[in-house]
């Protein structure tokens, strides 16, 4: 497996491949990887001759008072992960090398980026669009991989490769889960054992309103109330948003009777997490 820190060794190398005729795989992520990222990294290597998986921590996309210095890391851990799965490249850059000397130039969006996490963490989405832009640019990927976990994440990502005419596919991956249902995060980590054992109520509050959605309940504010009296019920959580959203533009919409995205993020302690699940009433 190739490691490389340089925007120039990756095109150079991505150059090599694509003369052979080989197709080219992307997962980003922010490293510290687990079981979800695991996941991403085998379904790009079952699809793609070679897989490239960006670690880099994105200083851009996280607020003044976010947990940047505090994401863990283990680059270590993350590059015998990635060779384990069968990737062929770890890029692992330095922010000067990806944001240099006087950057100025970033990609934002409207519409898609205003509820949800966007509502909470206003910059976030910014930054996230701009590193993806400039990914997408270094490795010229055919196919890039993204976990369901972040749907609005997917779902911008998705409208800026349209937007832009983009000539990559966006491939959504579902959501790896602990045993006990809580969606596996980078951020879990952050959580002492009573606060993990308190976690579980995302999950649990995820099922409840998926199955009454399954049961054939069309209001949405019925389903919201009962997830949000499940977190509340919670001591140590407290509610960032409960909220049912058109899945294709992410605009709020009580009603079931379109593909929507159910999400939720819930403060555990001091720990932000997010969780959610995609239902389509004709299916």
């Amino acid at each position: 497996m190739i490691f490389e820190k340089t925007v120039k060794g990756v095109k150079e190398q991505v150059k090599s491949w694509r003369e052979q005729g080989l197709t080219v795989g992307l997962v980003p992520t922010m490293g510290y990887l687990h079981e979800g990222h695991q996941s991403l990294i085998k379904r790009a290597v079952e699809e793609n001759d070679r897989v490239v998986v960006s670690v880099f921590l994105n200083p851009i996309q996280f607020g003044p008072k976010e947990d940047l210095e505090a994401y863990p890391r283990d680059i270590e851990a993350d590059c015998r992960l990635c060779e384990a799965t069968g990737a062929a490249m770890v890029f692992h850059p330095e922010v000067t090398e990806m944001y240099g000397e006087n950057f100025t130039t970033y990609v934002d969006m409207t519409g898609v980026t205003q509820e949800l996490c966007g509502k909470s963490r206003p910059t976030h989405f910014k930054g996230v669009c701009t590193v993806v832009n400039k990914l997408f640019n270094i490795v010229t990927p055919d196919k890039a991989y993204f976990g369901q976990k972040d749907a609005q994440q997917l779902a911008v990502i998705k409208r800026m490769v349209r937007d832009f005419n983009m000539n990559v596919t966006i491939v959504g991956c579902p959501i790896i889960r602990e045993q006990d249902g809580l969606a596996k995060s980078s951020r879990n980590t952050y959580l002492s054992a009573e606060e993990r054992q308190a976690a579980v109520v995302l999950s649990k509050a995820i099922a409840g309103g998926k199955q009454m959605l399954l049961n054939g309940e069309k209001d949405g504010d019925k389903v919201l109330r009962s997830m949000t009296d499940i977190i509340e019920a919670e001591p140590l959580a407290r509610i960032d948003y409960v909220e049912m959203v058109k899945w294709d533009s992410i605009e709020v919409h009580h009603k079931a009777d379109c593909p929507v995205l159910v999400a939720i993020a819930v403060y555990i302690g001091k720990t932000r997490l997010i969780d959610n699940f995609i239902f389509d009433s004709e299916i």
